[in-house]
C-alpha cells in the first residue's frame, strides 16, 4: 500500500515537479492549499506524513501544527519554511516536529527526510544486522581464543552493545542468533571463573579482577581526596544492561567522567557482595572482625543491618574517618521521598552513600507476582522495567535538585541477576541454605556437571560455618532444587530473575563516574 502524504502549501502549483517525483517513487501525494483545508482532511482522511509550509497566509504553519496535534499527537510532520530565524525553527522543534527542511527544497532532500520517517526502522534493522554479522566471525574468534579477563570485559560490553542494538533496531531476525552467542560466552565464562576464581582471590596479580570489596579503596578513594561533595549511589542487584538504558537519563544532566568494570565476588548476593564493598573485606574477615554483626546464611536475623558500621570501620582504617559522611538506605517510596526533600542538605556532607534497593525488590517481587511476570518476562521488558521505573523515582528526582551543584556522582553496585531457565536437583543437610543459585552447608549431593564446587571455603574469603561446610555455584542460567516438590518449584521459579551464582550478568557490574555539567 502507498504511503499517503499531505503536503500543505499555499503555492502548490509551484511544487508540481517535487510532487510527480514523489509519485514516481510510489508516494501517494495529497495537496491543499491552507491550514484551514489542513485540519479538515485530516480530520476525515488519516495520512503518513504531513509537509507543511510554515510561512502561509491565515492560518499559519505553526498554528497549524498546533491543531494537527490535536488531531493526532504521534502524526509525523515535516516542516518546509523559507524563515531561518530561531525563534521560529525553536518552536517548532518544541512542538515535536519530525523533521525541518529549508526552501527552496530539491526532490531528493524531501525523499531522504521520508525515508528517515517512513522507512527508518527497516534501514536501522537491516544496517544493524548487516554490521552485527560482521562483527559475529570476530566474536566467536574472540571466545576460541585465550582470553585474559580484561578480554572478557571487553567482550561482554561488546554483547550488551549488540543486545540494546538488536532491540532497538526492531532487527528480530538477529535475537535467536545473538542469544546462542551469549549463551556460549556465558558457558565459556562460567569454565573461566572456575579456572581462575581462587587464585584471583589468593594471589591477585595483574590480570586479576578488581572485586566488590576492593571499590572504596581502590575507586572511591582517589575522589575523597577532592574538594567535591560525592554522590555515592549504589543500586541494589544494577546490571550493565540496566545501567546502559538509565544512563541516558542521567547525561541530561551529567557528564561521564569514567566507566570501569567491577566484578562481584561470589556468592553474587547482596549479604556477601555488598556487605564486603562497605567493609571493605571478605566475608571471612568480616565475620572474625565483626562477629556479633555477620550472620552466616543459616542463622536467624537481617543479613545487611550493619553497613553503616562496616563503612564507618573501612574509611577509619583508610584514614578518612574524619571526613563528614551521611549513610542512607532506601527501601521504600516514602523513605524515597524523604531523600528528595532532604537532598539539597547532604552537599554540606564530604561522602553521601546512598543505598537504593528498587531494582532488587523488582526481580525478587517479579518472582512472587503475577502481574509483574507478565510486566518483564523476558531482558528487554526487564530493562524497561528499570528505566521507567527510575525515570520516574524519587532518586532521579533528588538527583535533579541537585544536578546544578559543583558535585561528583558514583553509580554502582553490588551484583548483578541472571533469568533462570535450567533446573538441578541438589540435595542437602537440614542447615543448606535455600538461595537457589548457591547453596551452603554440608553433605551436599549434586551432579559436578551442572555446578561449580568450591571446597575450603575460606581460601576464596568465605565463612566457613560448619568443619565440613562447603559452596556451590549454579552456573549461567541453572537454578537449585531440592528433590521435594520438586516439580512445584521448577515451574515456580523458572525464567523468574535470581542471583548468587556464576554468570556474566551476576558478576561484572559497573562503576560510573559522573560530573555536574
Amino acid at each position: 500500500m502507498a504511503v499517503k502524504i499531505l503536503w500543505v502549501d499555499d503555492e502548490i502549483e509551484v511544487l508540481k515537479p517535487q510532487i510527480l517525483f514523489l509519485e514516481g517513487k510510489g508516494y501517494s501525494v495529497e495537496k491543499v492549499t491552507n491550514g484551514y483545508d489542513a485540519v479538515e482532511h485530516l480530520k476525515e482522511h488519516p495520512v503518513d506524513v504531513v509537509l507543511l509550509d510554515e510561512s502561509m497566509p491565515g492560518m499559519t504553519g505553526l498554528e497549524t501544527l498546533s491543531a494537527i496535534r490535536e488531531i493526532n499527537q504521534h502524526l509525523p510532520v515535516v516542516m518546509i519554511t523559507k524563515n531561518e530565524e530561531e525563534n521560529i525553527m525553536e518552536e517548532a522543534i518544541g512542538s515535536q516536529i519530525t523533521d525541518y527542511l529549508i526552501k527552496p527544497v530539491n526532490p531528493n532532500q524531501v525523499l531522504s527526510s521520508l525515508k528517515k520517517i517512513i522507512n527508518s526502522k527497516d534501514l536501522v534493522s537491516e544496517k544493524t544486522t548487516k554490521d552485527y554479522m560482521m562483527d559475529l566471525r570476530n566474536l566467536m574468534m574472540t571466545l576460541q581464543s585465550d582470553m585474559s579477563y580484561q578480554d572478557w570485559v571487553d567482550l561482554y560490553k561488546k554483547l550488551v552493545y549488540w543486545e540494546l542494538e538488536i532491540q532497538n533496531s526492531g532487527a528480530e531476525e538477529m535475537v535467536e542468533v545473538f542469544q546462542n552467542q551469549k549463551d556460549e560466552a556465558n558457558n565459556e565464562w562460567c569454565k573461566f571463573v572456575d579456572k581462575h576464581y581462587r587464585s584471583w582471590i589468593q594471589e591477585g596479580g595483574e590480570d586479576s579482577p578488581m572485586f566488590t570489596h576492593q571499590m572504596f579503596d581502590k575507586l572511591v578513594r582517589p575522589h575523597l581526596d577532592g574538594d567535591k561533595p560525592i554522590f555515592f549511589i549504589l543500586i541494589d542487584n544494577l546490571r550493565y544492561d540496566q545501567w546502559k538504558v538509565i544512563e541516558p537519563i542521567f547525561s541530561e544532566s551529567f557528564r561521564l567522567k569514567e566507566e570501569q568494570m567491577l566484578s562481584s565476588i561470589l556468592p553474587t548476593t547482596t549479604q556477601y557482595s555488598r556487605n564486603a564493598i562497605f567493609a571493605g573485606m571478605m566475608p571471612d574477615a568480616i565475620a572474625k572482625t565483626f562477629p556479633d554483626e555477620w550472620k552466616n546464611d543459616a542463622e536467624e536475623g537481617g543479613k545487611n543491618l550493619y553497613e553503616e558500621t562496616f563503612l564507618k570501620h573501612q574509611l577509619n582504617k583508610m584514614g578518612y574517618g574524619n571526613i563528614k559522611t551521611h549513610y542512607s538506605k532506601i527501601t521504600n517510596h516514602q523513605k524515597g521521598e524523604e531523600l528528595v526533600t532532604t537532598v539539597h542538605n547532604l552537599l554540606q556532607n564530604k561522602l553521601n552513600v546512598i543505598v537504593y534497593n528498587f531494582v532488587d525488590m523488582l526481580s525478587h517481587a517479579r518472582t512472587e507476582l503475577e502481574v509483574l511476570k507478565e510486566l518483564a518476562n523476558d531482558e528487554v521488558s526487564y530493562r524497561s522495567l528499570t528505566k521507567s521505573w527510575f525515570e520516574h523515582s524519587p532518586l532521579h528526582q533528588a538527583i535533579k535538585k541537585i544536578a546544578d551543584k559543583d558535585i561528583t556522582v558514583i553509580v554502582t553496585t553490588d551484583h548483578g541477576t541472571i533469568r533462570v531457565k535450567n533446573p538441578y536437583k541438589v540435595k542437602g543437610d537440614r542447615d543448606v541454605t535455600t538461595n537457589i543459585r548457591y547453596k551452603n552447608g554440608r553433605n551436599l549431593d549434586y551432579d559436578p556437571k551442572e555446578v561449580s564446587y568450591l571446597a575450603e571455603p575460606e581460601t576464596i574469603g568465605l565463612p566457613k560455618p560448619n568443619i565440613n561446610s562447603s559452596y556451590i555455584f549454579a552456573r549461567y542460567d541453572g537454578y537449585l532444587c531440592y528433590p521435594n516438590n520438586y516439580n512445584h518449584y521448577v515451574k515456580y521459579f523458572k525464567n523468574t530473575f535470581q542471583h548468587g551464582g556464576i554468570s556474566l550478568e551476576e558478576m561484572l557490574i559497573p562503576f560510573v563516574v559522573l560530573e555536574s555539567k
